[in-house]
């Protein structure tokens, strides 16, 4: 079996990314090319709105990618979703068995059916994850192949707004005619790259500080527990520093060379000046440490509303997200909140081919492709149609025998005879015989059309559409059938501790 190229998209407030991985027969990923394209207020908070800069963004990322494979074309990508509605909620199954009996893998996707049956006004269900399973009474981490008579169940439906979806779709599927694979929630993809299996098991909290929104995720004995997402990130701080007078670009760059996370002791201190007689940095740090401290007073809100605290998350917090550059945010994050701090990295599982790539920087869409390479589908084939169309256009050489069609002419000799005097020979059109003789050259002409018809048959192209309409119209319930499940194997498979070995 050869190796699978895998493509991601990352479709942020803030760019486009695009990731090229290669899948062995082993399961093993290489990441071979990130590409990124920037943009302005096209998507806000994991919204699309504006389609046509978008498709356009993204249309520029994909021949990037293609120009790194020459010989391959991007016919398929696994989605990244989020966003500010991503939320997830828990909902509880209970179930009395008849008698005493083993608890299989076929009733634990019985009950995440039951699950997903709930009523959920205008959000799309994007993923099921397990939160906590008692047989006869007793927490089970692993139900499947225990005995009881009485299961109860805990599952998180995490959700998004169905316009973010509908969006997606349109612009990816209809406007660019690329194929999705299927798509995986971010900052659930992030956990499964960046957490250690001890981590989860400990309690950690994920943090995923990005441009517009802020998603905490919080695991506690190998599952999540909680994931809610903050309607602010790092470019809140960006726009806070345009009231001196900047633009947006510029007051990113601002942010990024000498803003300060840390409030500043002596704010009365002499800083360095900006190009264009603008302020000095004591008062851009002003700005940014008042709005660093916002987020971060919420992130510790948002776990203690979740019933936890720094006692029973001892394994800290992991976070991801260039909003994490911030200087000096991930230490104030550790002193506000009592608990260690690290940046989320790919841990070993993944190599990198490309020196030109953060691996830091890039975590979300790695991640997407880490969660795509469990089970990869070809998303760029190699480029093999051109041979086929001319191979079908030879055929079109017969008309070529239409030549000896030329010798019956001859007769058409005839009208020389016009050069005689006599006017009474209108009666030669009557020679208009010979106009049999053309019939039989229309006839032939129609003879060689039979083949060109076939030739534009193969333009038939349409016939690809009805296979991929069961796929349209089949994606819900493929959909279902992943969550049951990655339930049920979640639930029946040991935890495997040796991936951690590595690190």
């Amino acid at each position: 079996m050869e190796e699978k190229l895998i493509v991601a998209l990352e479709i942020g407030s803030s760019k486009i990314k695009g990731a090229i991985g290669e899948v062995e027969p082993t399961g093993a990923l290489t990441v071979k090319a990130i590409e990124e394209e920037k943009l302005t207020d096209s998507v806000r908070y994991g919204l699309i709105r504006n389609v046509a800069e978008v498709a356009e963004a993204i249309t520029t990322v994909i021949k990037r990618l293609e120009a790194r494979e020459p010989d391959r074309t991007i016919t398929g990508v696994y989605l990244s979703v989020g966003g500010r509605s991503l939320m997830s909620q828990v909902v509880d199954v209970d179930r009395r068995l008849p008698d005493e009996m083993e608890i299989t893998g076929a009733l634990i996707e019985d009950i995440t059916r039951e699950a997903l049956q709930q009523p959920l006004e205008d959000r799309k269900v994007v993923d099921v994850t397990p939160r906590e399973f008692r047989v006869d009474n007793a927490p089970v981490s692993r139900p499947v192949g225990t005995y009881g008579h009485h299961l109860q169940a805990k599952l998180n439906i995490i959700s998004l707004r169905n316009q973010i979806w509908r969006n997606l779709n349109h612009v990816v599927k209809e406007r660019l005619g690329l194929r999705i694979n299927d798509f995986f929630v971010r900052q659930i993809a992030e956990a499964d790259l960046v957490l250690l299996t001890d981590e989860k098991r400990l309690g950690c909290a994920l943090v995923d500080f990005g441009a517009e929104t802020t998603t905490i995720s919080i695991y506690k004995h190998g599952v999540l527990q909680y994931l809610a997402t903050l309607p602010m990130g790092s470019r809140n701080i960006t726009r806070d520093i345009t009231a001196l007078n900047h633009l947006e670009e510029r007051a990113e760059e601002l942010k990024i060379t000498g803003g300060n996370a840390q409030p500043l002791a002596d704010q009365s201190a002499p800083g360095a000046a900006f190009s264009g007689g603008a302020r000095d940095y004591a008062d851009i740090n002003n700005y940014v440490s008042a709005r660093a401290g916002e987020i971060i007073a919420n992130i510790a809100a948002r776990i203690k509303a979740a019933g936890f605290s720094a006692e029973l998350l001892p394994a800290g917090i992991v976070i991801v997200g260039r909003g994490a550059r911030l200087t000096n945010f991930n230490q104030r994050l550790q002193t506000e909140t009592g608990m260690k701090v690290r940046a989320g990295v790919p841990g070993a599982k993944v190599r990198i081919n490309d020196s030109r790539i953060t691996p830091s920087d890039a975590v979300d869409v790695i991640s997407i492709l880490a969660a795509a390479a469990a089970a990869p589908e070809q998303c760029m084939p190699l480029n093999v149609s051109e041979p086929v169309f001319v191979a079908e256009s030879a055929p079109v050489i017969m008309p070529e025998p239409e030549k000896p069609a030329a010798e019956p002419r001859k007769p058409a000799p005839a009208p020389a005879a016009p050069s005689q005097p006599y006017t009474p020979r209108p009666a030669q059109p009557q020679p208009a015989q010979p106009q049999p003789v053309q019939k039989p050259v229309q006839e032939r002409h129609e003879q060689p059309q039979p083949p060109v018809q076939p030739a534009t048959q193969p333009a038939h192209k349409p016939a690809p559409e009805p296979a991929d309409e069961p796929r349209k119209q089949g994606f819900g319930s493929r959909l279902w059938g992943k969550f049951t499940q990655r339930v049920a194997d979640l639930l029946s498979e040991p935890a495997d501790d040796d991936e951690d070995a590595d690190e």
